[in-house]
């Protein structure tokens, strides 16, 4: 596990940019553009370093929050000049994760179809030698890269053995999350896009325990928005590290209309965090959680149930899956 720190200045920012032209000379690179901080960190630092031979491909796989995908596609018309293109994919991807419990085989499952789509793309484009991924530091550590395996991230362990580039190009790889905000703000990012709330790669892939299908997504979507948007509301979305609902393979009975009723139990996570290494719970006003709990058991179709998770990082991860 790295412990020393990085400085993170005009300097270090040069550095990299040189070193990535070094790398990609006069070739072009693919992007993968999730719309989280640690792709859009490195969409900019790509972009600064090859300009116009940059694509940055966000594939909408059907696991985004609410009204994300749109939400991702203008806030890089607004912040960049490289070519984007939005592949809709949802019933591709849910296609192939139908059936799958195991939360190894989900982000195998999603690493390998994200390359797949991205080869894809490439051979329309034309000639593509490098694909350019967010990779950071705790990504690589919790696939068991030089250390005990803790979950295979989508983008490291969920990689397929054989890929149609020349070379994967990770220029955050040695960072943590907190070093590359800063390398966000060197780069002269919006605050708004810098300091966004941490978003998994597979996206709510790994916060639908069990199977996932599209009712199970749409439910998750639903309770999550009430969550954030509470969260916002009392003032606390800047305060927080990281805020989000997950659903689990759990049904549980209860009362709705003076009926009995056998619903879905949604759990609500919230940590503070400086490198996702290590997280400490985040201790939200009782008042704050019954109003959320009210609304995701009045609003949400089929919830019966909210529980709190009170479990910090170590021994927990941050996400369930």
């Amino acid at each position: 596990m790295r412990t020393e720190r990085i400085t993170i200045d005009n300097a270090y920012a040069e550095a990299s940019i040189a070193k990535i032209k070094s790398t990609v000379g006069n070739g072009r690179a693919l992007c993968a553009l999730s719309g989280g901080v640690d792709s859009t960190v490195c969409a900019a630092l790509m972009s600064r370093a090859i300009g116009q031979n940059l694509v940055c491909i966000f594939v909408d796989t059907g696991l985004m929050r609410l009204n994300e995908g749109d939400e991702v596609e203008k806030l890089f018309h607004d912040n960049f000049n490289s070519q984007f293109i939005r592949i809709h994919a949802e019933d591709r991807f849910l296609s192939k994760l139908a059936g799958i419990t195991d939360p190894e085989t989900k982000r195998k499952i999603i690493g390998e179809e994200f390359i797949r789509v991205f080869e894809e793309e490439a051979k329309k484009l034309g000639a593509v030698d490098f694909l350019v991924q967010g990779t950071i530091y705790p990504d690589i550590a919790e696939s068991g890269v030089g250390q005990a395996l803790v979950k295979s991230h989508h983008n490291v362990g969920g990689l397929p053995d054989v890929i149609d580039f020349k070379e994967i190009i990770e220029p955050l790889r040695d960072l943590y999350k907190d070093e590359v905000r800063a390398l966000g703000t060197t780069l002269g990012m919006p605050d708004t896009l810098v300091h966004r709330q941490p978003f998994p790669g597979p996206g709510l892939a790994v916060r639908v325990i069990g199977e996932i299908t599209k009712p199970k997504l749409d439910t998750l979507r639903h309770a999550d928005h009430i969550f954030r948007e509470e969260i916002a509301r009392a003032g606390l979305s800047t305060k927080i590290w990281q805020y989000f609902a997950i659903i689990t393979d759990t049904k549980t009975v209860g009362m709705q209309n003076n009926a009995r009723t056998y619903g879905n139990v949604i759990a609500l996570r919230a940590v503070h965090s400086t490198d996702a290494t290590s997280a400490q719970v985040a201790h939200l006003p009782y008042d704050l959680l019954a109003t959320i709990v009210e609304r995701i058991t009045t609003e949400v179709t089929g919830c019966t149930r909210v529980v709190y998770d009170v479990t910090p990082k170590p021994p927990a991860t941050i996400e369930w899956e």
